[in-house]
């Protein structure tokens, strides 16, 4: 017998937050249609948002040697996530770290970030935060045998 205690807490946190993540990449990639772009001196610049919690947001660039790193430490920058194709918020963020990460072949720069809480448009994100927690906790997964259903 082993003297291993299983923590069903810790374990259910573990589980919505998998739940959470997954959920972000299907919203951020497919489902909504949700992407962000900074503002930069006189135009746009596409990113990938990658994760996103009550205190910042993980997001990635593709890494361009010519170019050299993006966005230094310590750096402001205003993004602004659309929903639609036309409306968006706008959120100020601080570069907190960079790090390269290999997706495919491809090299990205991966930019840790904290939000700027303290502008209005910031209560509307927070909202959208909450709602992906929330679902992450209380969603249910389909199977395939319920699909069917559907489609008789």
């Amino acid at each position: 017998m082993t003297d291993k205690v299983l923590n069903f807490v810790e374990k259910r946190k573990e589980v919505i937050e998998i739940k959470r993540r997954s959920l972000e990449r299907i919203l951020f990639q497919n489902t909504l249609g949700a992407y962000s772009v900074v503002d930069g001196s006189g135009g746009l610049s596409s990113i990938s948002l990658i994760d996103i919690s009550h205190d910042g947001c993980l997001f990635e660039i593709p890494f361009d040697p010519k170019a050299g790193p993006a966005y230094d430490d310590g750096e402001e920058l205003t993004i602004r996530m659309y929903f639609t194709t036309k409306s968006y918020i706008p959120v100020v963020l601080r570069v907190k770290n960079s790090r390269e990460a290999i997706k495919n072949g491809q090299t990205y720069i991966q930019f840790g970030c904290v939000f700027d809480k303290t502008l209005p448009s910031f209560e509307a994100l927070e909202s959208f935060i909450n709602f992906l927690y929330q679902f992450a906790e209380h969603s249910s997964l389909e199977k395939q045998s319920d699909r069917k259903l559907f489609f008789l």
